[in-house]
């Protein structure tokens, strides 16, 4: 798992319920003494249902956007779609070929209850790091999702649209501005339909045994974690303030394997006095660099926390980022040590003195269970 690091430790405790409406149950009125409609706020954690499961894509991809270019080049292939945090989020699988190659990709989209926009992030391989997290939300039908990323040296704004859903189909596009938004120019377009005989959101791709290579890669490093674990959180209530104050909580962790095991999903839901904790990590493997990053959103907001890079040495894992909590520059690390077929132990701990000495401020300790709820094998 990674970092419930950073200001994530003291605000992921959270309720998953939130209120559907905003105003009272009668309408209030204006200064002139008219009456004023009340508004319902769509409550837009479903919107992504109709996209579970499994897809044929054909995929157009403009090879040279923001160029003046009209090549484009074709890939046909499948998406697999499943389910995160019971259908609030959901990690999807694409793989394609065509004359200019093959293409890989990963998505994650997790549900903010609070701004009530979906938050949507990708990687392709080799490389597994998650690109800027785009935002937005689902009306009259259509999804568009925006964000502003660096191509070229240039800031470009980015959007993102499902559109033309119906059960069995969709259409989705991309396009880039350099305008402001003035005019758009789409690079990429999926028109998907869904396999008959595989609706559930699962593959042998998504959940299959990984390729074991003759020389073992350090992209299996995650594998002893794969599975549904008993789990045990402790949580310093105050980092980084001499507090001696520690929080209980049990539940249930699960992980999953995606991308043939050259990423994880981790699903983490417990309880205890202090309130209930409910978040999802990606792991993913970086084939150029042999390191993980990893990636971590509660449920209370969807968001992704900055990723933590690292790798394993000796049955040991550590995972490092910088992060300015209360505006002060600390280092967080992450650790996964005492690793057996059955139980493993995390850790993650701060130092506001550049790595002389370390705070640990959460441990989690995984117990595999054995009563038929296993997944992820």
């Amino acid at each position: 798992m990674q970092g419930l690091h950073g200001t994530a430790i003291c605000f992921l405790l959270c309720t998953v319920g939130y209120s559907g409406h905003a105003g009272s149950a009668s309408s209030p009125m204006t200064q002139d003494g008219s009456e004023t409609r009340s508004v319902t706020q769509h409550d837009g954690h479903q919107d992504f249902d109709f996209s579970f499961g499994a897809w044929k894509t054909h995929i157009k991809r403009l090879k040279h956007p923001l160029s003046g270019s009209t090549e484009w080049v074709e890939y046909e292939g499948t998406s697999i779609v499943g389910k995160v945090w019971n259908g609030r989020g959901g990690i999807g699988e694409t793989e394609a070929d065509g004359p200019a190659g093959h293409l890989e990709a990963l998505s994650l989209r997790l549900y903010n209850p609070q701004a009530r926009q979906w938050n949507l992030t990708y990687a392709s391989g080799p490389v597994g790091v998650l690109s800027v997290p785009s935002s937005g939300e689902f009306k009259n039908g259509r999804g568009e999702f925006l964000d502003i990323e660096a191509i070229n040296g240039k800031s470009v704004l980015v959007r993102q649209v499902w559109s033309h859903i119906t059960a069995d189909s969709c259409r989705f596009e991309q396009a880039f501005s350099v305008d402001g938004g003035k005019s758009w120019e789409v690079n990429w377009s999926a028109l998907d339909t869904r396999i008959k005989d595989e609706t559930d959101g699962t593959s042998e791709r998504a959940t299959g045994k990984p390729k074991i290579d003759a020389e073992r890669d350090a992209q299996y490093d995650f594998d002893f974690n794969f599975g549904t674990w008993k789990t045990h959180v402790s949580r310093l209530d105050q980092p980084l303030t001499g507090s001696t104050t520690w929080l209980e909580y049990d539940g249930t962790s699960v992980v999953r394997k995606v991308w043939g095991g050259r990423a994880s999903l981790f699903e983490l839901e417990v309880d205890g006095p202090a309130g209930h904790i409910e978040g999802v990590g990606l792991r993913l493997y970086n084939a150029q660099s042999h390191q993980w990053s990893l990636n971590w959103a509660s449920s209370r907001d969807g968001k992704m926390e900055p990723a933590m890079i690292g790798e394993f040495k000796n049955g040991r894992g550590e995972f490092y980022d910088q992060e300015s909590p209360n505006g002060r520059a600390i280092f967080a690390r992450n650790s996964f040590s005492d690793i057996t077929p059955d139980s493993s132990r995390f850790e993650q701990a701060f130092s506001d003195n550049y790595g002389k000495t370390w705070e640990t401020n959460w441990v989690m300790i995984f117990t595999r269970r054995r009563d038929g709820a296993e997944k992820g094998h």
